[in-house]
This record gives C-alpha cells, structure tokens and sequence, in this order.
C-alpha cells in the first residue's frame, strides 16, 4: 500500500521503519518542524531513505486547511495515512482523503481517558488494566471507530515512563504494524467506541498538578505517579516545618544545609587518579541507530591490558554468526596478576578505608552510569548474546542496576549482634560479633544472561566491602567488559574490580585453585560446579557458592485459569529462548485439560516471531552461540528416537545465524532422557497425570537430582499450598512464574546447588562472622 505518514518521535520512527519492512511504500512523511536545530527522529529516518519530508508547524489557518500543504499532500496519492504519534491537529480534508482513510495510535482502552495525558489519567485513577488503542480518525477527539486494542496490567508502582517502556512502546508498534496489515488484508474491522465507560480529562499542567492530602494514601501514590516528572507533582511546606535531611533521587542523603552547595560537600571525595578512566582500546560499531564503544582487552588493576602472549579468541554474533571482534584470551599468569591486584586493593587500597556508606556511593553511582548507558548495554547484549534488545533493556540490563541501587543500599546495614553469655560469677561479660568481607572473591558467570549474573553477584560481593575477579563466559564477554569501563567512570577505586574473559578450563580453573581467592561464587552446569567445589577444597576450603542446573516442574491443574497458565507456561519455557536456569524443563498437564492446553500452546508457538534480536518486533532470537544449537538438535533426536511426539519446531530455522525454532514434545514419558535433562533452550517438554492425582503427579515431579525452582496453577489455594509444601525446589512460582526479584533470595536444592543470590541473604555468601569476647 501507499502509505503517508504523519506524526514525530522515536515511536513514529519505529513504525516507519516497520512498516517499509512489510514492503509497504511510504510516499511522503509529515513531521515537525526541527527545533534548535535538530531534526524530529522520522523525518531524520526518512530523510536518509529519499523518501520526501514536510515539515509544517501548521496545517491550518483560521480553522481553514492550507490550500498550498493540502496540495503538497494530494500529489503523493498516498491509499492510507498513519498516524503513529502525532501532537499535530491535522484537518479533515487531509485524514478524509486517502482510500483507506486514516488511523491513529492513542495510549488508553478507549473510550476511556480521551485526551492528550491519557497516560497520566490511567495512573492517577489507579486503573488496573491499560493499554493502547488504534482506531479510524474521524472529527471527534479520540471518537472515531476502534480497529485494534491490546491491553496489559498496570502494576502499582508504574510510572508513566515504565508502563510506556515496558509496553505502550514495544506493543505500540506491533500494534500499528498489525493494523496496517488488517487493512491491507481488508480484514481490518471498524467497531464503533461506545459512550458507556466514555472519559476525557484534560492535558495535565502544572498548575494543576498540587497534591490534595486529603485524601486516602493509595489515591496520593496514584496522583504523584500519574503526574510523573512532568508536570510534576507538588505541594506546599507549612512555615513551621523543619527539614535536617534530604533524601536525593538516587536514594543519598545529604544534609539540608548542603543542598544549594556543590557536591564536593556531600559526597565521597576521591583522588584525581581514581576518577580517570584509564584509556582502553574499544571496538566501535554503529548498530541500532547508535554508536556502541566495547573494551575488547583484559581488566586488571584499573586498566585494559592484553593478555599474556597477546593471546586472542573470536566472539561470535549469533545472529549471523559474523565475527564481532578479538578479544583478549586471559591466561594463568593474568589471573595471578589480577588476584595480587584484588588482594591488594582489599588490604592496602581505599576500598578497605572508606566508609561502608561511601562505598554505598559509589554503588549508587556505577547504577547511575549503567541507567545512562542502559540502551548500549542492551545493543551489546543483543549482539554478543543474541539477547532480544526489548527484553535486554528491562530484564538484562534493567535488573542488573535495580541489583546494584537494592545492594548499595545494604552497605552501611550490616551488623553483628551483641549475645549473653553464662559465665561464673563475679566475671562480666560482652560477646558480640562483627560481620567482615572475605577477601579477595572469584566470580564465574554463565553465557545466557551475561550482565545479568554478574550483577547478582558482584553486587552482593561489593557491598559486603570485598574485591572481586569476574570470569565472564568465553562466548560472551563484551558488556562485563563495559561494565568494568562504567567502575572506574564511577571511582570505584582500582583493582577493587577485575575482568578476565577466558576458557573456564584455564581462568576459572586457576581461580578454584589460587591460595588467596577465598570465596567463588559460580553459575553453570552441575558438572562444572562439582569439580570447583572440589578444587575450593583442597586448594584452602574456600567458601562457595553454587547455582547449577535445572528441570525445573510445573504442575497445571485443570481448576487453574487456562488463560494464565497457557501465556505463564509459554514465558516458562520460551523466555530469553530457552536459556534460562529456572525455565521449566517439564510440564504435568491434568488429563482434563490436556487437549485444550496443547492446542492453544501451539497456536501460540505460530505466532511467536523468530528473527533479528535487534528488530523491536522480534518474540524470539538466535540461540548462544553454535555449539548450543548443535546440542538442542541432538536433543530433538534424542526425543523422537524415544518415542515422544514432536508437535512442533525442533529443527534449525533455514537463515544465517543460530535460530532454532520454538519446539513442543507430548506424550513425553518420565524414564525419557528429554523427561530427565534440562535442554536450557526452547523446548517445551509436556507430560500427562491423571485427573486428582496429586501425590503422584508430586511425586514425579520431585523425583529429579535439580531443585532449583517449580511452579504450579491452581485456583485451590489449599492445593497450591499444599503443593508448594511439597515440591523440593529453592523458588515455588503459583500462578506465576519467573517473577524473579532482587529482595527475594534465589538459589537451588539438591544438585541445583547453594547459597543464595539476592536478597538479605546473598550478603551472608560474601561475608564472615567474627566473635569478640571481653571480660570486665
């Protein structure tokens, strides 16, 4: 179709792009006029494509359509016009004029909140549902015929920007996309909106946006948040009141006194060497309509050095399985240097001599350099780990920086306790204890979500006041290398924080073994994580901590909400394609509903968009790397061979790169390796119990050497939490599943390993408990 399109903003550039990918033809984009010289992103967008560009500040004259823009517009002979995000009011005469007339995108499930903050109103009146709305302009505000709607929860602490971010942006254009295609199809229907429900508030200002304290708390959260930073809510401090204290936006507290004053006074002063980051040598690449800077060398002491004997390995981008760049292969003799720069930073350095609420600080402030440099760090974890960028942006990277503010919060609340203690009399005494850090801490993460698990950790281990070495994974290295880039922007003092990529077989080996690591914490496979607890033993009986592998059980009964269970159990499986340590490895489905669940998993698996990590419409990415889809395939055979039936997928998809399809097994039976091996992609694994069979289908469940976590839907609260008495797994998802949180302590049973991360509890991994006892 021909196709004008008229709006601004990064979403009208997003849909743009879209749609010139479906084959459609835009013959002319309208836009804003630039402003301080700058270009709208559309037009910027089209302009590079040759496709023609008006930019009008106005449409109209005396409520009159221009003769002069309306002709510039007629002579495209566009057959549809799309309005993605428009703040432009555009007449009649022009949204009347193409065959197929035209559509618009708005924020809200019209007919509620018409009008401009339709964002801001779905906040401040506490809705529990929003969503978006695409629907045929006519000469009403927001009035005209409904086309296509989609709809999402509205969680209580979203703010304007996270529920555009997580969901009106993302959607939205899939949405838009979706709808063009309808039309194209003429299949695109053209409901009318009814009055019932029908709302219009007016543009949020600030004059208006005083906060009424009369009124209960959840309605003063609502109106705080719906106003968000613009306009911004207010309100007004009595005469009377007195403020010692301020909490800033990053969570510090300074003195009122210093808060007109500059920063030098409140924060944590350092030495001009500890604030230059050293110069490193970076790949630079422009990809997803940005420029992304990779560290490629080895970090150690504060500085990207080359390895020993400049030695090198290629990471792989798995989309097309082109070579990224070279980086630095670390050998034994690196990690001798890193551990002996770690030790000293612990024992001699600032890091040892600060306060543990300076060393809060500086957290705070490497959380704020990874939000500033959030959407490069999802760029280079789409390319390095074909991680899917919009679920990089909030599950990646957006969970790494909530990890570090949630630590940094810690530092200066770790205590010990004072204990009674029985003596004979006349003696008095004090006993009280004192939690330390360890020392020097080896960390070796896996390759599926690479910032990710080095936050968890790492965050836990600085805030305990240690020093660290990071082993990231071989294939994917490049954004702990960034990370280790964004310490030393941050002050964090130098050899606090190192970074080896290298072959577990040498680096992770050589940390296992080393006399002055004491303590590793490790993510991987079961296999791997026995020998290092092996090699903490007899190198010097190391602490460790362990999160190994998984098969995780999810038990659907046929009283839960089929709805939910069908979409949980899709995320369950398919989330980050598989490689997730807590996806569920196999799912008992009661004999009831069996049929039913099959079929709608599979009409949803058609669904699901495989293709570019960096397309903003992609479902699914490519595998790891190469030898992983290797494996996946194997277990397809595996499956097959046994007699499981192959409903769907299980083969490589026929492009570049390492894509391997969504897959469903049925029929699978509980002596079948694919019933007894975790896949770690995505391979949906379905077995059968009879109807109220509970102990047995508990008891198949339960009978696997991994316990790392479990699920189970059911609307019986009994049941659930009978089940989740029962199952033996460290995480029991009901009626959910990986809702994962930084508060809430995470780790595994069984041969899924121990010790915790997250949460209070991961402190205590990364710390040692000193007993002082006086006698006075």
């Amino acid at each position: 179709m021909k196709i004008a399109v008229i709006g601004q903003s990064l979403f009208g550039q997003e849909v743009y792009c879209h749609l010139r990918k479906e084959g459609h033809e835009v013959v002319g984009v309208f836009t804003v006029p630039d402003k301080d010289g700058k270009a709208d992103p559309l037009g910027l967008e089209a302009e590079k494509d040759g496709v023609p560009v008006f930019k009008y500040s106005r449409w109209r004259a005396k409520g009159q359509a221009l003769p002069d823009v309306v002709a510039k517009y007629q002579a495209l002979g566009a057959e549809l016009n799309v309005l993605p995000f428009c703040s432009q009011f555009i007449p009649m005469e022009i949204i009347s004029a193409p065959r197929h007339g035209s559509i618009i995108y708005h924020p809200s499930l019209l007919p509620r909140h018409r009008g401009a903050s339709a964002i801001n109103w779905t906040l401040i009146h506490g809705d529990k549902k929003g969503g978006f709305s695409i629907f045929w302009a006519d000469d009403g505000l927001d009035t005209g015929d409904l086309l296509l709607q989609k709809e999402c929860e509205v969680l209580p602490d979203d703010t304007v920007s996270t529920l555009y971010n997580r969901f009106l942006f993302p959607e939205g254009i899939k949405g838009m996309v979706q709808a063009v295609r309808l039309i194209a199809e003429g299949k695109a229907p053209r409901l009318p909106q009814p009055e019932e429900g029908a709302t219009y508030e007016g543009i949020q200002k600030k004059e208006t946006a005083k906060i009424n304290w009369d009124q209960p708390a959840e309605a003063i959260h609502n109106w705080i948040r719906g106003n968000d930073k613009v306009p911004g809510a207010w309100t007004e401090a009595c005469e009377q009141l007195l403020v010692k204290n301020i909490q800033l936006e990053d969570g510090k507290m300074i003195l009122a006194s210093n808060f007109f004053k500059g920063a030098a006074s409140s924060v944590l002063e350092l030495t001009e060497a500890e604030l230059v980051t050293a110069e490193a040598v970076r790949v630079e690449m422009a990809v997803n309509k940005r420029t992304v800077r990779m560290p490629h060398q080895l970090f150690i002491g504060g500085e990207f050095v080359d390895a020993e004997g400049a030695k090198t390995s290629e990471t792989i981008n798995p989309t097309d399985g082109s070579v990224i760049c070279q980086v630095s292969l670390a050998q034994v003799t690196d990690v001798d240097k890193a551990v002996a720069a770690a030790k000293d930073a612990f024992e001699n350095g600032r890091w040892g001599k600060i306060s543990a609420r300076d060393r809060g600080r500086l957290m705070y402030r490497l959380a704020d350099l990874m939000e500033q440099h959030q959407e490069e760090l999802a760029t280079i974890e789409a390319l390095d780990a074909g991680a899917v960028y919009t679920l990089a942006l909030k599950t990646h990277v957006g969970m790494s920086i909530q990890t570090f503010r949630y630590f940094a919060g810690w530092c200066d609340k770790i205590q010990g306790s004072t204990i009674p203690i029985n003596q004979a009399r006349p003696n008095r005494n004090l006993t009280l204890t004192r939690k330390e850090p360890v020392g020097v801490c080896g960390i070796i993460i896996p390759w599926n979500y690479p910032l990710m698990m080095l936050s968890w950790k790492t965050a836990a281990c600085l805030a305990a006041g240690n020093t660290v070495v990071i082993k990231p994974a071989q294939v994917t290295p490049l954004t702990a290398l960034k990370f280790a880039e964004l310490t030393l922007k941050a002050g964090i003092p130098k050899g606090v924080v190192n970074v080896l990529p290298g072959s577990g077989s040498l680096v992770g080996q050589r940390l296992s073994d080393h006399p002055d690591v004491r303590k590793i914490g490790f993510t991987g496979s079961t296999e791997v994580g026995k020998h290092i607890m092996k090699s903490c033993a007899i190198s010097n009986v190391k602490k460790v901590s362990l999160e190994l592998g998984g098969k995780s059980p999810l038990i659907i009964f046929a009283d839960c909400d089929l709805n939910k269970a069908v979409q949980m159990g899709m995320s369950s499986v398919f989330f980050n394609k598989g490689e997730n340590c807590i996806a569920a490895g196999r799912l008992f489905v009661e004999d009831s509903i069996h049929d039913e669940f099959v079929r709608r998993v599979v009409e949803e698996v058609r669904k699901m968009k495989v293709g570019n990590p960096l397309d903003r419409d992609t479902d699914h990415g490519p595998q790891n790397h190469h030898a992983h889809l290797v494996k996946l395939m194997e277990y397809c055979q595996h499956g097959v061979k046994e007699g499981a039936t192959l409903v769907c997928g299980g083969n490589q998809v026929p492009r570049p790169g390492f894509f391997f399809e969504p897959t469903v097994f049925t029929d699978v039976e509980d002596h079948m390796f694919i019933a007894k091996e975790e896949s770690f992609g995505p391979v949906m694994i379905i077995s059968r119990f009879a109807d109220g069979d509970l102990d047995a289908v508990l008891s198949r469940a339960n009978a696997t050497e991994f316990g790392l976590a479990s699920g189970v839907f059911t609307r019986d609260i009994n049941k659930a939490l009978y089940v989740s008495d029962k199952l033996q797994a460290g995480t029991v998802f009901v009626n959910t599943y990986n809702k994962t949180d930084v508060a809430a302590p995470f780790g595994g049973f069984k041969q899924s390993g121990f010790g915790k991360d997250l949460g209070e509890a991961a402190l205590n991994e990364y710390l040692r408990v000193k007993t002082v006892t006086f006698e006075y």
